[in-house]
């Protein structure tokens, strides 16, 4: 199953830190990291905005991408979150099966 780093941005480091925490729970991400802060800027209904924000950097698999997005939505402040998957193309053998174990089902996992 091939791997992913997903990115969002949370307007406050206790959201970012709610949502990885949930993620991480869930299984839905093997490890999330918060970066903090930096500086967004983009055009939201017309205006151009300039905003602090926190980036999550969750490693998964593809397979549990979309209930991942489905949880970050649910947690999230913003009407339009950040969600964003990239693959992970290199890493180690071993950190990769990791990731792959860390977001099995609970049934699988154990």
């Amino acid at each position: 199953m091939e791997c992913i780093e997903v990115r969002v941005t949370a307007g406050s480091r206790e959201e970012a830190e709610r949502i990885c925490t949930e993620a991480v729970s869930r299984r839905l991400a093997a490890c999330a990291q918060v970066v903090a802060p930096i500086t967004s800027t983009y055009r939201w209904q017309g205006e151009i905005e300039r905003s602090e924000e926190w980036l999550l950097l969750l490693k998964t698999t593809a397979g549990r991408f979309e209930e991942l997005a489905r949880c970050v939505t649910e947690l999230h402040s913003y009407e339009v979150p950040e969600i964003i998957a990239v693959p992970i193309t290199h890493s180690s053998a071993a950190y990769l099966d990791w990731v792959r174990r860390e977001t099995a089902p609970e049934s699988a996992a154990e």
